[in-house]
C-alpha cells in the first residue's frame, strides 16, 4: 500500500492511469507522445507504476503493451469504506463524475509535407485563413502568449493562451468559443496539435479535450473540414471546394 501511495503522488503517473483508463493497453510510444517528456522519462514513470502493481505489462511481439490493473485501488477502498457506506459513496461519485465529466475528441490526418510547412500552415494567419475558410489565427507563438482566431464576416471565433509552443512538433493551446453567447458560455477546452514525421508526410493529430460532457458538437464538430482544408492546401495549393467550405468560407456563388 505504501508503494501504492508513493506511486499516486506524482502527477504525471496519475495522468499516465489516466490514459490508460482511456484507451487501455497501450505502448510506450503512444504514452509518451502525450506527454511533454522524453521516452526515458515516460518508461520510469511506468516502471513505478508498475512496481506498485498499478500498470501491469505484457510484451506482443515486438511491443509491450501496458494496461491499468485496479486491484490495488480497490483494495484501499475496501479497507476505508465499509459495506455500510459503500452505496453513498459511490452515489456521490456517481454524482461529482457526472458533475465533472470530460470528453475527449481525437482527429487525425496524413499530409505529404514537412513538418516546417505543416507548422507555418497552423501558425501563419494568411495560410490559416487559406485552410480555414477565411478565419485568420494572430500571435506571436510563444508559450504563455495569447491567440485570437477572427473571420472578417464574423469577427471574433476563439480567443485562448498557448500553453507549449514546440515547433515544429507541437502546441497545446486553450481553447474558448465565442462566436455567439451560448458557445462563449460553453466555456474553456484544449487543443493539441501534433506533428509527427512518417516517411515523406506528416501525421497530424488534433486532440480537444477538457470538453463538458454536454459539450455543443459545434465546439469540435468542425475539425475534420478544417483538416481536409489543411491537407487540400498543402498538398495541391488550392482551397478546399465543397459546399460547406464555400458557405465558411464566404465565398458561394
Amino acid at each position: 500500500m505504501e508503494r501504492v501511495f508513493r506511486a499516486l503522488a506524482d502527477p504525471t503517473r496519475r495522468e499516465l492511469l489516466d490514459e490508460l483508463f482511456r484507451r487501455d493497453g497501450q505502448s510506450l510510444n503512444a504514452l509518451a507522445s502525450r506527454f511533454a517528456m522524453t521516452r526515458v522519462a515516460v518508461a520510469k514513470h511506468l516502471r513505478l507504476l508498475e512496481e506498485a502493481g498499478l500498470v501491469v505489462s505484457d510484451r506482443r511481439g515486438r511491443e509491450k503493451l501496458h494496461f491499468l490493473n485496479p486491484v490495488p485501488i480497490r483494495l484501499i477502498h475496501d479497507r476505508w469504506v465499509s459495506k455500510y457506506t459503500e452505496t453513498w459513496a459511490a452515489g456521490l461519485v456517481d454524482l461529482k463524475r457526472h458533475l465533472e465529466a470530460r470528453v475527449e475528441k481525437m482527429f487525425e490526418i496524413f499530409i505529404r509535407t514537412t513538418p516546417e510547412r505543416l507548422w507555418q500552415a497552423i501558425t501563419d494567419p494568411e495560410t490559416r485563413a487559406r485552410f480555414q475558410f477565411g478565419a485568420r489565427v494572430e500571435s506571436d507563438w510563444t508559450t504563455g502568449s495569447a491567440y485570437r482566431v477572427t473571420h472578417r464576416g464574423a469577427g471574433g471565433l476563439i480567443e485562448g493562451e498557448n500553453i507549449e509552443v514546440d515547433p515544429p512538433r507541437r502546441l497545446v493551446q486553450t481553447y474558448h468559443a465565442i462566436w455567439d453567447d451560448d458557445i462563449a458560455a460553453q466555456g474553456t477546452s484544449r487543443v493539441t496539435w501534433q506533428i509527427e514525421q512518417v516517411g515523406d508526410s506528416c501525421r497530424l493529430v488534433v486532440r480537444h479535450d477538457q470538453l463538458a460532457a454536454d459539450a455543443d458538437d459545434h465546439l469540435y464538430g468542425g475539425w475534420p473540414m478544417i483538416l481536409s482544408g489543411l491537407k487540400t492546401w498543402l498538398e495541391t495549393g488550392t482551397e478546399l471546394t465543397t459546399p460547406g467550405s464555400l458557405m465558411y468560407g464566404g465565398e458561394q456563388s
